[in-house]
Formats: structure tokens, C-alpha cells, sequence
């Protein structure tokens, strides 16, 4: 969660979020650091604000998205960033060239900590190394469909295994 923490600082955001489950508090708010007590402050002021709605309604509320669970490949700690490097310059060739990708073309690709690619329809799919093990992450997200979220997934797999020192994923969705 450093990444997350000193990319809120950078940015001057209010707040940052990580699927893990930390969250980032700048002021007004927070000190800029993981505090669950900030968090839960933050959240019974939200509740406050919309009488009348449970925290299942604001849920609900939400738009509905299709992601995996956060994908792991075995990948030797002394490889792992070599790789990403090889495919971030995979992701960035297929941008400049128009490259079809999971059957769109690529609208954004973010190298911050990894690559992550989104196609024109908001589906993205992200590949970074672990910070602390010796692993690949790979995460995918689709505002469309189930299927979209699949052609992701499966379109960065490929690119992912154009380099053989990538293992096995420790499960799937």
C-alpha cells in the first residue's frame, strides 16, 4: 500500500482506495495515512449525509462492474520487473500502432507501477510485480459484461506469456 499512499500525497488527493482494502485520508479528512478509525468516521459522515439510505443502498447505488479477484503468477524476484518492462513495451507498441486489443482498440494505457491497458469501452486490464513476493499481479475490470471482463483477461494473458519465466496463476475466476 506504499504506492498507493505516496501517489495520494503526490497528486493531492482527498482520498485514495486499493481493492485490498487500505484506505487514504488527506485533509480536511484524514493525515494522508491507512486509519481505520478516519475510514469509519468517513463513512457513518457519508451515511449522515443520506438519510434514509443504508449502507446496502449506497452500495447498491454504485455502478455495476465485472472484476476478477487479484490474479497471481509465480515469477522469480529477479525477473518479475524485467517482464513487466517487456510488456509495458508490448502494451506501448500496440497503442502506437492501433493494435486491435481483447477486440478494441487501446484508449489509455497507464505505466505507473506496471502497465495498466483500457480498451474504448472502460474494460482495463492491469499487470505489475509484486512488491513483496515473488509474483506477477494481474487484476482485470469491465463496466460492460462478464464476457468482456474474460477478453481482458485473456488478451493480457497472452502477452503476459510471450515471457516464459511466467508460473502458473494461484487460482481463477
Amino acid at each position: 500500500h506504499s504506492y498507493i499512499k505516496r501517489r495520494v500525497a503526490e497528486l493531492g488527493a482527498v482520498a485514495g482506495f486499493e481493492k485490498s482494502g487500505h484506505f487514504f485520508f488527506n485533509p480536511p479528512i484524514g493525515r494522508g495515512y491507512d486509519d481505520g478509525l478516519v475510514t469509519a468516521i468517513a463513512i457513518c459522515q457519508m451515511l449522515d449525509r443520506s438519510p434514509g439510505s443504508s449502507m446496502a443502498d449506497l452500495y447498491r447505488a454504485l455502478p455495476l462492474t465485472f472484476g476478477t479477484p487479484t490474479m497471481s503468477s509465480h515469477c522469480a524476484d529477479d525477473v518479475k520487473y524485467g517482464v513487466v518492462e517487456r510488456v509495458v513495451a508490448d502494451f506501448q507498441a500496440m497503442k502506437r500502432d492501433g493494435t486491435v486489443f481483447a477486440g478494441q482498440k487501446i484508449a489509455d494505457l497507464i505505466t505507473v507501477n506496471g502497465a495498466r491497458v483500457v480498451a474504448d469501452d472502460g474494460t482495463w486490464g492491469l499487470v505489475r510485480a509484486s512488491s513483496n513476493k515473488p509474483e506477477l499481479v494481474v487484476v482485470v475490470e469491465s463496466p460492460v459484461s462478464s464476457q468482456r471482463r474474460r477478453e481482458m483477461f485473456e488478451a493480457v494473458d497472452t502477452v503476459l506469456r510471450r515471457s516464459p519465466e511466467v508460473g502458473a496463476y494461484n487460482q481463477t475466476f
